[in-house]
């Protein structure tokens, strides 16, 4: 997905005049669609990350609880699925952010 969002975000951004209004109608109306996508994709692993960090949480406050060594692998599982997670979003919702600038850019032109 973060492939496909930045090779969007490149082509809208190669964008620099059009031929005619209509032209430049249907690029706003893809770019309106792309971006519901993309937030709606945004808003998904929104969740899962936040759904993450509660049990990353969680995982914390059992080990202090109960000190075993499962709780510290669930830890560390819980962390090393956290951090892709965390990563992703970051780019999901950057790229988004940019979508929004160069749909203001584009209305201009």
């Amino acid at each position: 997905m973060s492939k496909y969002l930045k090779g969007y975000i490149e082509h809208i951004q190669s964008i620099e005049n059009f031929d005619s209004d209509y032209q430049k109608t249907e690029v706003l109306e893809e770019l309106v669609l792309k971006i519901s996508f993309f937030s709606h994709e945004r808003l998904v692993h929104l969740i899962v990350t936040a759904t993450f960090a509660i049990l990353t949480l969680l995982s914390l406050l059992l080990s202090h609880l109960n000190s075993t060594s499962f709780s510290y692998i669930l830890i560390i599982l819980f962390l090393l699925l956290l951090i892709p997670y965390v990563w992703h979003y970051y780019i999901l919702e950057n790229g988004v952010q940019k979508l929004y600038r160069e749909y203001e850019r584009i209305k201009e032109l």
